[in-house]
């Protein structure tokens, strides 16, 4: 096994200073721009200030898709765009990203008519990449399929395809992927500063290794802010009177227990009171449902549910169920930020601001990539170095992440086995176990993750801290939020043990970790 080891990734910090391109931040649009960078044979080193997906990226509603909502809103070219990306990432991430049947129940005969309508044009945009073909469904047939969907008035449904797929794990096999293609990739890297040269165009970054306080100047042909709703942070960097480009819109999820949705399906509730889409989506044998659209005016790491947006999910949840969900059985809640682009005028509807990615070059040839979303993340990519290209800054080479499998990639068939995330990683895992059985035993009954994991994401896959484990690599934190709590002892003990660190470094990460996973925990935030 190729180690991911922190030392020597550091180390090509201090052994060479100049790189092609440089890109802060490393969620899914950092990261895949590091990956179509690297495999065109640029030098590439991607910068992340705290972990990887640790914004947005982690916080999704775990769906690869063309968007349902914005082909309703007649954005054709964004729908079939999407499509075909969510084609590749079915094809390259196949342990990871996987075909999801959705259900839409009607309950009025032209819902229907409307919606079977509509998906066969969702259908037709996705051409040879389709899932499969969407077919209207009657009364029986829908109840069949979803026990727990209210029968009054129900007419039937709209069963299509999309795909649905495990965010932050993707996040991680891309990096890895990036750097067995030869990149640096460093998590818990912070970029303080860009630098530039005589004629004001930026030619570098000064960054800070967060574990060590050591700070490394660092040049490059090309700089990439890839940075989400950080995104003005770094602008104003490069220069202090820029505007602000992006405000923050809020998206909140509920996860519950799998006996709220006991078949493989999904809802998707097209027009709920505030006119969004609520999805409720099987995900690692629960349910997750969301999500809200609310407009924030700051940023933060940790965003934090508003009462509106639990009491709006709960209320649109119910209106649905026979199987009435209160705020007890909310095991985990999570709340993400999506970098919109602030809008020119007062206009405050953020379903109407596009989610199409945007490329904006500063005067000092800072590239800034804003927008988009995981589905499109290797297209983003894509049109981001062509842009560098572009600008003169690097020789021309063609795209090559079309075909390119991601870390772990294999068919798989068995998804009831928990481990079905790491794809050919599997049999490594396994290894670890026989070699140590004590590394078989579970983290928690609730939960089905091993000691093992841990043990696996400090060395394989750039895991620095409990937050890194529980919430990223195994996803605890965002499944049940009162049972990460009560592993973190055990996993700091062994990040202790992995790291080589010291009893007073594990409690401090206890503390921290303790603090964060609260906000997940309605329980403890209520």
């Amino acid at each position: 096994m190729e180690t991911y080891n922190r030392a020597s990734l550091t180390k090509a910090l201090e052994t060479d200073s100049n790189w092609d391109v440089v890109i802060i931040g490393g969620g899914a649009t950092g990261l895949g721009v590091a990956l179509d960078s690297v495999t065109r044979g640029y030098k590439t080193l991607l910068l992340e200030m705290e972990d990887f997906a640790k914004g947005t990226s982690s916080r999704s509603t775990k769906l690869v898709h063309g968007g349902v909502r914005y082909l309703a809103q007649g954005n054709v070219d964004l729908v079939r765009e999407a499509l075909y990306e969510r084609g590749l990432l079915l094809k390259n991430a196949a342990h990871l990203a996987k075909d999801q049947t959705f259900i839409i129940p009607n309950y009025s005969w032209w819902d229907g008519f409307f919606y079977t309508v509509g998906l066969k044009v969702y259908d037709f945009l996705a051409g040879k990449l389709s899932l499969g073909k969407s077919v209207h469904i009657g009364k029986k047939e829908t109840l069949n399929r979803i026990s727990t969907v209210k029968p009054g008035k129900l007419k039937g449904g709209v069963v299509y395809h999309d795909g649905q797929f495990d965010d932050s794990r993707l996040a991680v096999n891309v990096a890895q992927t990036c750097i067995e293609q030869g990149a640096t990739v460093l998590n818990h890297f912070k970029v303080v500063n860009v630098t530039k040269d005589g004629s004001g165009n930026v030619n570098g970054v000064v960054a800070k290794d967060n574990e060590t306080g050591k700070e490394y100047a660092i040049n490059a042909k090309a700089i990439v802010n890839a940075t989400g709703i950080f995104t003005d942070d770094i602008l104003k960097m490069d220069n202090p009177t820029a505007k602000n480009l992006v405000r923050p819109s809020q998206g909140v999820h509920l996860v519950l227990d799998k006996s709220f949705l006991p078949g493989n399906d999904a809802i998707m509730i097209p027009k709920t009171d505030d006119g969004r889409v609520l999805f409720l989506v099987p995900w690692h044998d629960k349910v997750v449902v969301g999500t809200t659209d609310t407009l924030l005016d700051e940023h933060s790491l940790e965003p934090t549910a508003l009462e509106e947006e639990i009491e709006f999910i709960l209320r649109t949840a119910n209106h649905y169920l026979t199987k009435d969900v209160s705020r007890n059985d909310v095991l985990s809640i999570f709340a993400g930020l999506r970098p919109l682009a602030a809008p020119k005028d007062d206009s405050e509807k953020t379903k109407e601001i596009s989610r199409s990615h945007k490329i904006i070059v500063s005067d000092s040839k800072l590239v800034t990539i804003t927008g988009g979303k995981w589905t499109t993340f290797r297209r983003m990519a894509q049109d981001t170095v062509d842009k560098v290209i572009e600008l003169n800054l690097l020789p021309k080479k063609a795209c090559k992440t079309a075909d390119l499998p991601i870390h772990g990639s294999t068919q798989t068939s068995d998804w009831s086995n928990h481990l079905y995330i790491y794809g050919t990683d599997q049999a490594e895992i396994k290894k670890l176990i026989d070699s140590n059985p004590e590394l078989g035993t579970q983290l928690h009954p609730q939960l089905p993750y091993l000691k093992a994991e841990v043990v696996w994401a400090v060395r394989y896959e750039l895991a620095r801290t409990v937050e890194d484990v529980l919430a990223r690599r195994v996803r605890a934190l965002f499944l049940n939020a009162d049972a990460a709590i009560e592993m973190t002892p055990e996993v700091a003990e062994i990040l202790k043990t992995e790291l080589g660190q010291t009893e007073e470094w594990k409690q401090q990460q206890i503390t921290d970790f303790i603090k964060i996973a609260k906000n997940y925990s309605l329980k403890h935030a209520s």
